[in-house]
């Protein structure tokens, strides 16, 4: 049975392999601390956290998430460690809540390796505090238990680890946070409010969950009593079919009816229906059922890996009791146990696979219906309709950056569609990465990269309606020429590409300038009052080879225009090798960070802080000898001379 516990009390340990799962509703950072008889906290290498997820018997998250599962063995911690405690606290620096009484309650239950719960603690009355210790699993007398602590810190992760005694605590809380906010500015886009429940199940037959699992921003609830067992968890494979589907999100007002899905037959899914979810127009129902299909393809993997884990686990448990005994680690009893650990292992896995297997058919004959329906902006550039383009009257609601995928199926790809207008700006990394080519030279990756953004770069003009949106290129050392072409030959820059050191002066001074002028409008409150020869239109200023003619004043303004551009007009997308700029040390940190980055070749480094996934992530690139770019954006030319006609 279940202890709930509440702040103070403790229950002993049955065991000492365990599973401590957390959930809150928001992506937070989870991370165990080692103490001696004395309380402290004898080194750095004592913490397990983001940066340093290993110690030996424990493993935490590598990233911020709204769930986390940390996994811990006491009979392999060191024997002078007399306490293990769990800690949680809020990332710093990326824009999230900045204390837990924002935040529902957070959510700690300690669990056996088969997913019964052992205990389990809902810490309440938090305020200002951004860092908690939650739990202490602590020796007594030969054996461990449990206390629910719940003491919260104002002062963040520096404070507690201080309060811990660990020596130059500041420095390691510095690190810790760094950690943290890479692995963020890594991760997915937010998926959009999900679809009702009545609409996916007429359009998909997956059966919608309860409530309480929370996404991956967080956007519902916890229900205040908190579930013995999420769809996804270890063991659940075991006890009967798990609901794989994503809990739903309310859109906050009635939106029109979905079109009804064909009857199924019996026993059988219905067939599936391109913008089967909820919005006002058929361009949001697509834009949210697409967020689903990427929900449901997170949450299936999810859970098929968690049912295989425990599986192998579940296993090593049964042949450690084998080899435990020596009567049967030979002769028939021993063979005869070995083989059934196995084959119940093979069976759990094979009916998890099935479980994967129809959900991922599911999935795929989904996207072979909702791809051909997408509309210009959420297309591929292999898609008929940019043969039949048309410059827009309006701002489309999103833009499709590519495609992700799983290692579990890497067919089925989902459109990676990001809101419009941009809310930061891209990074398309030209350095090695996960999927390069170990062949690829240097100077091939940058041609690849300068083509993947001017790739990005025809999309957001072909998606905007004539004249609003305006493109400018600083290129230093003109070295990408070639990959400018296709701008350069439509006439779709308004002034050649800057070069030199004064190029990069007079493009960063003149955006720079348009931002501020902007910013004074809007505090003011006198957008009329703007000069009259100032481009009003959404700039995009693409930064190839930086640093390269960059001083320092120069990299002050690129960052500045990096922060506060977006939210005025200006987006900036960077094609650049991190290594390239190392000479700045941190200063550019913050630069990184506030960019999402994207390569131009598949690569598997995009973080779900959902549920802790690494998409990989596909360029949208036109199909290799096709015209269709170069097509579009002599219409996009066109319409600008012709002022939309």
């Amino acid at each position: 049975m279940t202890a709930e516990l509440v702040r103070g009390q403790n229950h002993p340990l049955p065991e000492t392999r365990l599973e401590i799962r957390v959930s809150v509703g928001k992506p937070i950072v989870a991370g165990i601390t080692l103490s001696d008889d004395e309380g402290k906290v004898r080194g750095t290498d004592w913490v397990a956290h983001p940066g340093s997820p290993t110690l030996p018997g424990l493993e935490v998250p590598r990233q911020a998430a709204a769930d986390h599962r940390l996994a811990v063995d006491l009979g392999a911690v060191p024997q002078a460690v007399q306490r293990v405690n769990v800690l949680l606290a809020l990332p710093v620096g990326v824009g999230g809540p900045v204390s837990f009484g924002s935040l529902a309650a957070p959510f700690v239950a300690v669990t056996a390796l088969d997913g019964s719960e052992v205990a389990s603690y809902t810490i309440t009355d938090l305020d200002a505090e951004s860092a908690v210790v939650a739990l202490e699993l602590y020796r007594r007398q030969d054996a461990w238990k449990v206390r629910a602590v719940g003491q919260g810190y104002a002062g963040g992760l520096a404070a507690m680890l201080t309060d811990q005694g660990l020596v130059r605590a500041h420095e390691l809380a510095g690190t810790i946070n760094e950690a943290v906010a890479q692995g963020l500015a890594r991760s997915v886009a937010v998926p959009p409010p999900r679809p009702s429940d009545e609409a996916r199940v007429r359009a998909t037959g997956r059966t919608a969950p309860g409530p309480g699992a929370p996404g991956p921003d967080g956007a519902v609830t916890p229900d205040p009593t908190p579930p013995t067992r999420r769809p996804g968890d270890a063991g659940a494979a075991a006890d009967g079919p798990v609901n794989y589907t994503h809990p739903s999100r309310q859109t906050g007002a009635p939106p029109p009816p979905s079109p009804a899905a064909a009857p199924a037959e019996p026993g059988k899914a219905a067939q599936p229906v391109a913008g089967d979810a909820t919005g006002w127009s058929m361009e949001e129902r697509l834009y949210n059922q697409v967020w689903g299909m990427f929900e449901d393809l997170a949450r299936t993997t999810a859970a098929y890996r968690s049912a295989v884990d425990f599986a192998e686990s579940r296993m090593d448990q049964e042949l450690d009791k084998v080899l435990s005994d020596p009567r049967s680690r030979i002769g028939d009893t021993g063979d005869a146990a070995r083989e059934a650990a196995r084959a119940k292992h093979g069976l759990l896995v094979d009916r998890a696979k099935a479980a994967l297997d129809r959900d991922l058919g599911q999935l795929a004959a989904e996207s072979e219906v909702v791809e051909p329906a997408l509309p210009l902006a959420f297309a591929g550039w292999d898609s008929p309709v940019w043969h039949a383009y048309r410059t827009p009257m309006e701002i489309p609601m999103a833009l499709r950056l590519g495609d992700l995928h799983l290692p579990e199926r890497p067919d089925l790809h989902i459109p990676m569609l990001v809101r419009l207008p941009l809310e930061r700006g891209l990074w398309i990394d030209s350095g090695r990465s996960s999927g390069t080519d170990s062949l690829a030279d240097g100077d091939q990756l940058r041609r690849l990269a300068m083509d993947s953004a001017v790739a990005h770069a025809a999309r957001l003009l072909a998606v905007y309606p004539a004249g609003e949106f305006t493109v400018h290129v600083i290129d230093a050392a003109g070295s990408a020429a070639g990959a400018l072409s296709p701008l350069v030959t439509a006439g779709l820059l308004d002034e050649p590409p800057a070069s030199g050191a004064a190029g990069v002066r007079a493009v960063l001074a003149k955006l720079t300038q348009r931002v501020d002028l902007v910013q004074m409008a809007i505090r003011a409150g006198a957008a009329d009052a703007l000069p009259p020869d100032l481009d009003t239109a959404e700039q995009l200023l693409i930064v190839n080879d930086f640093p390269h003619g960059f001083d320092d004043r120069a990299v002050t303004q690129l960052r500045y225009l990096a922060d506060e551009g977006p939210a005025v007009g200006v987006h900036l997308m960077m094609v650049a090798d991190r290594e390239d700029a190392t000479e700045y040390g941190p200063l550019l940190d913050p630069l990184w960070r506030a960019l999402l980055r994207l390569t131009p070749v598949a690569g598997d480094h995009l973080a779900d802080p959902w549920v802790g996934h690494a998409w990989t992530y596909e360029p949208p690139m036109a199909p290799s000898g096709s015209q269709v770019l170069t097509q579009v954006l002599n219409q996009v030319a066109h319409a600008r001379r012709t002022g939309g006609r």
